[in-house]
């Protein structure tokens, strides 16, 4: 039997693991009122609901949408009175038949808080960025050969570029220092020190070059000493600046680069290991506990590698070059079988490149199937980027075709989870003109500026699918979120070797395979002249008018303000006059717009005024007959009202209910107006009554019209979009919305709901994964459909990762919509489920990578008023860190989000060929 709890005067509840009870804790300020705890499921207890005591067997999404009491009162009394989310237990209709038990027991798991975050997050605001530099750093150069790749030209260029965009000028400058003797020491041994030293000031030509040819690519100048202290320093610098929320994030634009500089020998244009010695001193020195290292240059860092391959606080993340070691450095251990050893062992990851070409989409793939499933679970305290660009294109070190704007996408994704301690290092890039387009690209988005859009993203190779599957293969003992890539065993045929993944209509198996075709021979002098290759001018003009071409198509236009939003007390108005205790109440958005004043986050936006939508903007998604009878309801009278409603699907009329539902579609169209005409960048729309179940001809589910599918509409036709992306996170499926763009591919619509099989709300077969749209929207239908509750941040980051956001990537859209319903909150008894307000802000953060930022969220349901606030709260927060791991130790993402996310993919790939658009969803891994 389930166990309710009165929480009016608690702060926490500790739950015990045995299975045989709870017991309360701290006493609390804390809003929520009520936690059902079911000691029977599973054989442990597991939380039910918060706000709402029901029995055990009772569905509480089927209780969503039916009618408590019926009670007659007025509007005032309404909006004055607490609803059953907000009173005690005693004062809900519903428990008055239960009986509360109280037993206490002893505990063993602590529940935290989960708004302590964003309480937290009151006083916060957006930082600054840091920048270091220092022009001295152009002096270090070949003085034997004038074209040798690592020139001053590189800094130069990258300074140039961040000039012209006016990015340095919005940065707080840290003045540039030397690395202390003390501090190199702790990564490079005396004897490599001294031998650098003794070069500072020689313009001997001759002791340099025979210097440098005892070390693998490394020319050595007069000034090379002095400024790799400088480098070295500057980094830590920043690093350290960034530790201590000096600055939020940073790049250090330094040369000469430093991942490839081992403890006693330089090598590959470095001397001292920049990063390394910079993430050595944020271990020792600012309290730092996990640290994310990002190598992308296209060389593998063996270096830094080497420097923590034992070290489990350092997980070390490289994309390189690799084609089976013929490729530079040419090592057995850059291949994706060296994860690390002794209490290391599992925490260096290498993505081989076993092939040239790679695009925009093959490093966006490595980065949503690998490299942010494993930061989430890491929770690193700060990240370090390695920031080479040499596998961007025009790059002939590289031979990649990356585009500049890509490396844009790559930082976003990773802004957020470290709580937006970010600091950017630059390591190679040989092409100028690429490398300082992608240097400054990725110093705008430290600076808050929105990505700008990709041309087009090519589904990843079979090359990169193959790679990430070794990379599985290799690490999934060691990460949870590895664990949902099914292994089987080809001997016995039992899961547990090898990985599969969908490719046509049979399931294919991959086994790995360890290749190496490079040389062992250690030469003991290397060459110091002429030993690159070297593109013709017909090559590099080629190169030029496609990296031209590429800028000429990119948009970075800011919008004048950051965020618009919209809130009318007319839809205060629409009110449920015969029940009291309707979920569906106006105390929605008046909770979160108090929150909202409360943290001064009102100030920071443009508040756009609402307005009443156009009988000819709603007809672009309802009917002439559906309009008539909703003008009708105006001239009723209550009762009357009343059993128009019982003859519908869940919705109740007031004298109001029209105006307020014509507001909420204009005040999301003034939204539209604002972000599509360039005043805002993004927007949101706190409306209500909620629209995603209205259809074309009825309401539906506490819904009239349908706001967000209009908007949809008005963007196509007015500012004729070719590609809108829908997201509804709602935990209902949004079978209005679904159903106005069956049959378009000018919407994509991505809906993550509770399904049961057919059993939660609205109870539609339309809401399967197996539907995927008809006629020319074939496969611009996606469901990933639950089929219990209780799903988490876990499965929603994991749903992100694997299918919203490939997807959304290929699909490249002009405009982002969300149905932001906040149901799926933890505390939602309707929904069941537990997504904390940090992981609706990040999935939010990264969908503004899409659009060039153009995201529209869209208020629909969501019935704790205490979640609903603080998770819109949250969202406007400038940075945001989950509080704790997805995926703690021991506990593995759920088999039945692991099935829904397989069915989702493998229901995609049947509407998908090499002829159509939305092809990459074949290479998902499984």
């Amino acid at each position: 039997m389930a166990e309710i709890y009165d929480l009016s005067s608690l702060d926490s509840l500790s739950i015990g693991a045995d299975g045989e009870g709870s017991s309360i804790t701290q006493k609390s300020s804390s809003v929520s009122k009520s936690l059902v705890i079911d000691p029977d499921v599973s054989g442990s207890n597991s939380i039910l609901s918060l706000s709402v005591g029901l029995s055990q067997g009772v569905e509480m999404g089927s209780l969503c949408h039916q009618q408590l009491v019926n009670v007659e009162v007025t509007v005032a009394d309404y909006l004055n009175a607490p609803t059953c989310f907000d009173s005690p237990a005693s004062c809900n209709p519903i428990e008055k038949d239960h009986e509360l038990s109280h037993k206490k027991k002893p505990s063993e798991v602590f529940m935290e808080d989960v708004y302590e975050q964003t309480r937290e997050s009151k006083i916060v605001v957006r930082g600054i960025t840091g920048v270091t530099y220092d022009p001295r750093m152009e002096c270090h150069r070949n003085l034997w050969d004038p074209n040798y790749p690592e020139c001053p030209e590189r800094f130069s260029s990258v300074m140039l570029r961040c000039t012209e965009y006016g990015l340095l000028q919005r940065c707080k400058f840290l003045p540039p220092r030397r690395v202390t003797e003390e501090e190199l020491l702790t990564k490079h041994s005396p004897d490599i020190i001294e031998i650098l030293k003794r070069t500072s000031g020689s313009y001997d030509m001759k002791y340099l070059e025979d210097l440098s040819s005892n070390y693998d690519s490394i020319y050595v100048h007069p000034t090379t000493y002095q400024l790799s202290l400088l480098a070295a320093g500057s980094t830590i610098e920043l690093v350290d600046k960034v530790c201590k929320k000096e600055v939020m994030n940073g790049m250090a634009i330094v040369r000469p680069p430093g991942h490839h500089a081992m403890y006693s020998e330089f090598c590959g244009y470095c001397y001292f290991n920049n990063v390394a010695l910079a993430a050595h001193h944020a271990l020792n020195n600012c309290e730092a506990s996990r640290i994310l290292i990002v190598d992308w240059d296209v060389h593998h860092g063996q270096a830094t590698q080497q420097m923590f391959y034992d070290d489990p606080r350092v997980l070390y993340f490289s994309i390189h070059r690799y084609e089976y070691g013929e490729f530079w450095p040419n090592l057995k251990e850059s291949d994706f079988h060296y994860i690390g050893t002794g209490k290391g062992k599992g925490y260096n990851f290498n993505v081989p490149l076993n092939r040239v070409g790679m695009t925009d989409g093959d490093y966006l793939a490595i980065f949503q199937q690998l490299l942010l499933p494993v930061a989430l679970e890491f929770q690193p305290d700060l990240i370090i980027v390695s920031a080479g660009y040499d596998a961007a294109l025009g790059c002939l070190e590289g031979q990649m075709e990356v585009t500049p704007a890509c490396y844009s996408h790559l930082l976003w994704s990773l802004l957020q989870l470290s709580g937006g301690k970010v600091a950017v290092v630059l390591e190679g890039g040989y092409c100028l003109s690429s490398l300082a387009e992608g240097a400054a690209l990725t110093l705008r988005v430290l600076l808050g500026d929105p990505c700008p859009i990709l041309t087009k993203v090519d589904p990843p190779c079979a090359s990169i699918v193959k790679t990430i599957l070794n990379v599985i293969y290799a690490h999934r003992e060691f990460w949870h979120c590895l664990v949902f890539q099914k292994l089987r065993d080809l001997n016995s045929q039992e899961e547990s070797s090898a990985a599969i993944y969908v490719d046509t209509d049979e399931i294919q198996i991959h086994v790995p395979e360890v290749k190496f075709k490079g040389s062992e021979i250690k030469l003991s002098k290397f060459p110091t002249r002429n030993s690159y290759a070297v593109q013709t001018s017909a090559e590099i003009e080629e190169f030029e008018i496609r990296l031209e071409n590429l800028r000429s198509q990119t948009s970075l236009r800011v919008a004048q303000n950051k965020v618009c939003l919209v809130y009318d007390e007319v839809m205060l108005k629409h009110v449920c006059t015969f029940n009291m205790a309707h979920v569906e109440t106006p105390n929605r958005l008046v909770a979160t717009w108090k929150l909202l004043k409360e943290y001064h986050l009102l100030d920071r936006c443009l508040r756009l005024k609402g307005r009443l939508a156009t009988d000819s903007e709603i007809l672009l998604v309802h009917s002439d007959e559906y309009m008539d009878f909703m003008k009708r309801t105006e001239e009723l009278d209550n009762a009357k009202r009343k059993e128009a409603a019982t003859k519908l699907q869940s919705v109740y009329f007031n004298e109001h209910t029209l105006t307020a539902a014509k507001m909420a579609v204009g005040s999301l169209l003034e939204v539209l107006d604002s972000v599509l005409l360039g005043e805002s960048q993004t927007g949101f729309a706190l409306v209500r009554p909620p629209g995603h179940h209205a259809e074309k001809d009825t309401c539906f589910g506490f819904c009239f019209f349908n706001n967000v599918a209009v908007a949809a509409s008005v963007s196509v036709s007015k500012y004729n979009l070719k590609r809108v992306l829908i997201l509804d996170w709602d935990i209902h499926h949004g079978n209005g919305i679904q159903h106005s763009f069956s049959d378009s591919s000018s919407v994509l619509y991505i809906s993550i709901h509770r399904y049961d099989n057919g059993n939660f709300y609205p109870g539609s077969p339309d809401a399967s994964e197996t539907v995927v749209g008809t006629g020319d929207g074939i496969g611009y239908t996606v469901n990933i459909p639950w089929s219990k509750s209780k799903m988490g941040d876990v499965e929603y980051l994991s749903a992100f990762q694997q299918v919203v956001l490939p997807i959304a990537y290929e699909y490249n859209p002009e405009l982002v919509l969300v149905a932001a319903g906040f149901d799926a909150a933890w505390g939602d008894f309707i929904g069941s489920c537990s997504v904390t307000p940090e992981c609706f802000a990040l999935m939010t953060h990264w969908l503004l990578a899409l659009a060039g930022g153009h995201v529209i969220l869209c208020m629909e349901g969501g019935y704790n008023v205490t979640s609903v606030s603080h998770s819109v709260v949250i969202l406007e927060k400038s940075k945001v860190k989950l509080k704790k791991k997805p995926l703690p130790k021991g506990q593995n993402i759920t088999d039945t989000s692991f099935k829904t996310r397989s069915i989702v993919i493998t229901e995609q790939f049947k509407t998908t060929d090499e002829s159509q658009p939305l092809s990459s969803r074949k290479l998902n891994v499984k």
